[in-house]
């Protein structure tokens, strides 16, 4: 799938000669962290800061382990351009607060610099024994644009009006669908009704996202996150049915939205394609399926369609050294599921088959393009802890944590200071019966998924006598680094 032109094409491979350019004396990754709403992009990267800095338990990364890592601190990043990823104001937020930071609204960037011993002789001698990990925090919303890139007008609207015509999504569409109906494609171009398409539009995405749904097909992103953008004719545009007539007029309803659809691509899409997606060497995508387990079979099986989608808008693979200076490949892929600490140990592998099935499509492409791919059951920062409890005479694993306020267990709502004992029941130790059934309505029968996953506070971290908070805790946040930047410090 071609998203670029020859101008993309020139101005990325002028962006890849400056940054070669720039990291001839001290290497770089650029690790792209991403993922759809409320998976943990946040959370992941400072959980991944603080316990590189400040020295976690991380017993998976080798050079962490071996005692290679010297040093770890954070640098002025390389883009004056780029917000700064505030870590700071994250770390109090989980450690003074214990809540959990704001979700990722807008793109972002952050440099830790890691000095080490390699663990080889001649890299010891020849290198410089320092990496720039430049991370790039972005909405996993704006990857829904991509594909974007490849489609017409006529396109995306007999798209995106076919996918609300489906049983989950029919009722969410009523507003939109009802203007839509009385609308003529044909007609004279009006402001307002423009406007007045795009908000019912907006309103039917913002719909279909919430936790009752939890759907994640749901391009544009920028209508969920527009940002400073909002209100501009770029944001303000919706599907329309095809005009009976091949050619409408110039002044008409469609030939407005059309021309307005090629505006997002052109001022929106391209540049966060040609100037953050094109220079990034390792991905990380998180992915909440619990989250979507919680909404029923439709939701997740809509969670592998948008993934499906984002994923093939990637450049996996391994490039020479000398083409790389020009062409950049993500030539490592990490796909996480995240809150993993939701679960007891015991479903931690049933999970992580889960994010297996998911992203098959996107696995096999990766790996045939030659980038290595794997996949993590995670949890970045642990809220809970694991116990016993007898029921009928059985013991059930369980979770311990505190729910946030409003969450609801057995009908009682809960107000973020009780701690409870959960079992959140198991996963099946096989996923395809999540995306092969369903009922005669076309309906997800959600009789055979007992399962409860509740939301929860960020935990109380432990303090040693010297009054030094401890690293944040996680689940296997070493591991995935092992994947991600293991080879690079090696």
């Amino acid at each position: 799938m071609k998203l670029t032109n020859f101008s993309d094409d020139a101005r990325i491979a002028f962006d890849n000669v400056l940054d070669f350019a720039t990291g001839l004396t001290t290497p770089t990754v650029r690790l792209g962290v991403t993922g759809l709403s409320r998976s943990g992009k946040t959370v992941f990267i400072t959980a991944l800061l603080h316990n590189l800095i400040h020295g976690g338990r991380l017993p998976l990364f080798e050079p962490y382990a071996a005692g290679r890592i010297a040093d770890a601190h954070l640098e002025h990043q390389p883009d004056d351009d780029v917000p700064r990823f505030d870590y700071e104001a994250h770390v109090a937020a989980l450690l003074d607060d214990r809540v959990w930071p704001q979700s990722t609204r807008r793109i972002s960037e952050i440099r830790l610099t890691i000095q080490y011993e390699s663990a080889t002789f001649l890299s010891r001698t020849l290198g410089s024994g320092k990496l720039h990990l430049d991370i790039v925090d972005y909405p996993g919303e704006w990857l829904l644009d991509l594909p974007l890139l490849t489609k017409d007008y006529a396109t995306w609207s007999k798209e995106a009006i076919a996918l609300s015509d489906l049983p989950n999504r029919r009722e969410l569409a009523t507003d939109w669908r009802s203007m839509l109906a009385g609308t003529d494609p044909a007609g004279a171009a009006d402001e307002a009704t423009a406007q007045a398409l795009a908000e019912t539009f907006r309103a039917y995405l913002i719909a279909c996202r919430a936790d009752a749904h939890a759907l994640s097909t749901l391009p544009p992103g920028r209508f969920l996150m527009p940002g400073d953008m909002e209100g501009s004719p770029a944001l303000t545009f919706a599907p329309l049915e095809a005009p009976a007539t091949d050619r409408p007029d110039r002044d008409s309803l469609w030939s407005l939205m059309d021309r307005r659809y090629e505006a997002y691509k052109t001022h929106v899409v391209r540049p966060f394609f040609r100037n953050h997606f094109a220079r990034l060497d390792r991905q990380i995508v998180l992915v909440d399926a619990l989250n979507a387990l919680n909404a029923g079979r439709d939701a997740l099986q809509d969670l592998e369609t948008a993934l499906t989608e984002i994923l093939r808008c990637f450049r996996p693979g391994r490039s020479s050294w000398l083409a790389s200076i020009l062409t950049r490949r993500i030539d490592r892929i990490l796909f996480a599921a995240t809150k993993a600490d939701h679960l007891h140990h015991e479903g931690h592998d049933r999970l992580q088959r889960l994010m297996s099935r998911l992203v098959r499509q996107a696995i096999a492409r990766a790996r045939f393009a030659g980038a290595d791919v794997d996949v993590a059951a995670m949890a970045a920062i642990r809220a809970t802890r694991e116990a016993s409890a007898k029921q009928n005479g059985d013991n059930l694993p369980t979770i311990i944590g505190t729910p946030l306020p409003g969450e609801i267990v057995n009908g009682e709502t809960f107000d973020g200071q009780t701690e409870i004992a959960l079992f959140p029941g198991d996963l099946p130790s096989s996923p395809d019966g999540f995306f092969e059934h369903s009922n005669e309505t076309g309906n997800a029968d959600q009789t055979d998924l007992d399962l409860r996953f509740v939301r929860f506070q960020p935990p109380a971290l432990e303090r040693t006598a010297e009054g030094l908070t401890l690293s944040l805790p996680h689940i296997r946040l070493d591991r995935s680094l092992q994947f991600l930047l293991g080879d690079k410090l090696a």
